[in-house]
């Protein structure tokens, strides 16, 4: 009876073990975690996340705007930045590679390449 518990229980962690393994293979393709942000802001805590809108897909963009009393208010360099820290609104430790973001990401991804930019 013993013997029957002990070989079950091998058997699911086994069966456990290949299950993780899989969710690491599939997600290699996924797309990276990514926040948009403006390239010129670098501080101490990384750089100032944007709104999503002043990215556009796989490319910088850059937007400015007037304030109420007329005047510039700033011209943003924003630009998709992947697989970063994200803290009090700034992102840090990422890279705005999103090739090099997939192939560092999952597990068995080197080399799978993305195409992206």
């Amino acid at each position: 009876m013993a013997d029957q518990r002990r070989k079950l229980r091998s058997s699911t962690v086994v069966l456990g073990g290949m299950g993780v393994l899989a969710a690491a293979l599939t997600s290699c393709g996924s797309d990276p975690d990514r926040r948009c942000v403006d390239r010129d802001s670098y501080e101490y805590d990384g750089y100032k996340i944007v709104a999503d809108k002043n990215c556009k897909s796989g490319s910088t963009s850059s937007s400015s705007g007037k304030n109420r009393s007329g005047g510039r208010t700033g011209t943003i360099d924003a630009a998709w930045y992947y697989d970063s820290d994200v803290s009090a609104g700034y992102a840090d430790y990422g890279t705005f590679s999103r090739s090099e973001a997939v192939d560092r990401d999952g597990f068995g991804c080197s080399g799978s390449g993305s195409g992206g930019g």
